[in-house]
């Protein structure tokens, strides 16, 4: 581990994984995430003689992602990093491994960005803290998607649950996870592309909403501190985004009401969607619940893949 916390190891690499997260956490738009087991994506990268930020790879992409460094997400991230830490004279080459979806609502482009900026600073020497890269990583969803949000970013760089108190001043916040808490996620293989979703959202609310969506936000927060996870099922719930972005979710409503009658605590839209996440109180409860929602989509001729994980704690780690 000396040498990975060494400046400059020669033509020395470093192979990262960081995690897949659910964004949102149904009444915290933008300001509530968590981070999973899996999925997750991959970099490998390693200092060179001759400066720059270049992509020399990408796998499992299907040739969807731009391999010029200022357009792809995971070189933009390091290069913002390298001229913040005044070493542009710095050479990097990255191989980019999609081990998750693109498009899924899971942070897909969240998880290749901080896979990117975690192996640039061990490369570097841990010049900064977790939490001074995730406005590095910020850059990389405002790349993405038109908005550096970071209830994505954060979770997957820091690990765990996060709020985000606030974007100016950026003010993370993490958050305890309960005991027994278990994540099961279905991603029908359907296009909702992030910005498209964004756009439907009410730019005005009326402010018996807001309460109700302040009431649940509190509620949430309450019942991870207190370990209540009644409470946490009560408080999930959206009154300002999810009944416009259900609509691109086929049988949304149905897969929710499958969930809930199968014993899960609350059931909603992970981030932008079309990946839906439900809370169980157990593994088995969560792997039940899964393989009825897949089944229920191939009745309808939709694709899907499922996920069952704890809430990540870790975030991102070195593989080799």
């Amino acid at each position: 581990m000396t040498a990975l916390n060494s400046p400059f190891r020669g033509l020395g690499g470093i192979k990262v994984f960081a995690p897949a997260t659910v964004a949102n956490v149904v009444c915290g738009f933008d300001v509530l995430g968590f981070a999973v087991n899996a999925p997750g994506d991959e970099v490998v990268m390693r200092l060179v003689g001759k400066p720059g930020v270049a992509i020399t790879k990408i796998e499992g992409d299907n040739g969807k992602l731009p391999k010029a460094a200022e357009k792809n997400t995971v070189s933009a991230s390091v290069q913002h990093y390298l001229k913040y830490v005044d070493r542009t004279d710095v050479g990097v080459e990255i191989e980019l491994y999609k081990k998750m979806p693109i498009g899924s609502g899971l942070g897909s482009s969240s998880a290749s960005t901080v896979a990117g900026l975690y192996a640039i600073n061990k490369l570097m020497g841990d010049l900064l803290t977790p939490m001074e890269m995730v406005p590095f990583a910020m850059k990389g969803e405002e790349l993405a998607c038109g908005y550096g949000h970071a209830d994505n970013v954060a979770p997957a760089m820091l690990g765990g649950f996060v709020l985000i108190r606030s974007y100016e001043p950026l003010d993370i916040i993490k958050l305890p996870v309960p005991q027994g808490l278990y994540c099961a996620i279905v991603f029908p293989d359907v296009d909702v592309p992030t910005r498209d979703a964004r756009q439907m959202i009410r730019k005005s609310v009326q402010l018996k909403d807001a309460v109700v969506q302040w009431g649940n936000v509190a509620g949430l927060v309450s019942g991870l501190f207190m370990n209540d996870l009644d409470l946490i099922g009560r408080s999930m719930h959206d009154v300002l985004v999810e009944p416009t972005r259900s609509i691109l979710i086929p049988d949304f409503y149905k897969m929710r009401e499958m969930a809930m009658e199968g014993g899960a605590i609350s059931f909603g839209i992970s981030g932008s969607g079309p990946s839906v996440f439900a809370f169980t109180r157990d593994e088995q409860t969560a792997n039940v619940i899964t393989q009825k929602i897949q089944q229920h989509l191939k009745t309808l001729n939709i694709n899907s893949y499922t996920y069952v994980s704890a809430v990540n704690e870790q975030g991102p780690q070195i593989l080799g």
